[in-house]
């Protein structure tokens, strides 16, 4: 009885560092447990489109297969040449305007008293309410689209920088002032740098939200680029090419707040290198 205890507690002692060595590795290569987890999720989308949960659910290898046909047609790749352009042009004015506000009111009591509860406001109302409103003002056109997607990246942009800005590091502005550093030094060399990770986290999240507001702007303005595929397709129950199209701008939004996380780790947070 000893003996086979003793083998036992042997074998789960050799069992444990090979499950612990395996758990490592996954870690340290998470694009493996990535894949796996987007196989897991295709596979579960073509079970649930074959039995089906809904007439209107198409399986994944048919949305991907109607994919592939709306690039070919070109279909697709018009509908996103309109669908970047105020994306495109909300973001850049969205950061443009909103570091520099954000700025403003983390350096300024007045600016923060005077703007930041408005933007405050803005993030937390319904952003499709304000749609007919700026619809009834600007039309349908493309300034209609660019205020869409600016009404929800740029509060995003203003509170992270705002935040970043009035949350510097104290001891480095004592050290700046013990030095006789200038409010122009203090600014340019010890807040925007001390600030930056944070200000490209908020850009990073403004990007994310001009996605929702370039989606809801050509639903609810106007059948355009992207909206217009979904609305189509979905009046004529193509319900495969209606998921690939809601799939594709996932996807772009996805790779491109991947690509920037990995702009900010590089540049703005070498200590999370590696992780």
């Amino acid at each position: 009885m000893a003996t086979n205890i003793r083998a036992e507690s042997e074998a789960t002692h050799l069992a444990l560092p090979v499950s612990s060595d395996t758990a490592g590795r996954l870690r340290d290569r998470p694009i493996i447990l990535r894949l796996v987890s987007i196989a897991l999720f295709a596979g579960i989308w073509e079970i649930a489109g074959r039995i089906p949960v809904s007439f209107a659910f198409p399986t994944f290898s048919d949305t991907i297969a109607a994919f592939f046909g709306l690039i070919a047609d070109g279909s697709m790749p018009t509908a996103y040449l309109s669908t970047l352009q105020p994306l495109v042009l909300g973001i850049l004015l969205s950061a443009f305007l909103g570091v520099g506000i954000g700025i403003v009111c983390g350096l300024s009591r007045t600016g923060e008293w005077l703007l930041i509860p408005v933007f405050i406001v803005l993030q937390a109302a319904p952003v499709a309410a304000f749609i007919p409103l700026v619809t009834f003002v600007y039309g349908i056109g493309m300034t209609a689209k660019t205020i869409a997607v600016m009404i929800l990246a740029l509060p995003v942009i203003v509170l992270n920088t705002y935040k970043a800005v009035r949350n510097v590091n104290e001891s480095l502005l004592v050290m700046c002032r013990s030095f006789l550093g200038t409010r122009w030094q203090t600014i340019t060399r010890i807040v925007l740098p001390d600030a930056s990770p944070v200000i490209f986290a908020g850009l990073r999240l403004g990007v994310a939200a001009g996605f929702v507001g370039v989606v809801l702007a050509e639903l609810l303005i106007t059948p355009t680029g992207i909206g217009d595929l979904i609305t189509f397709h979905r009046s004529r129950a193509d319900y495969a090419e209606m998921y690939a199209t809601i799939a594709s701008i996932i996807a772009l939004s996805t790779l491109t707040l991947v690509f920037l996380q990995w702009i900010e780790v590089r540049v703005f947070r070498p200590e999370k290198r590696g992780t």
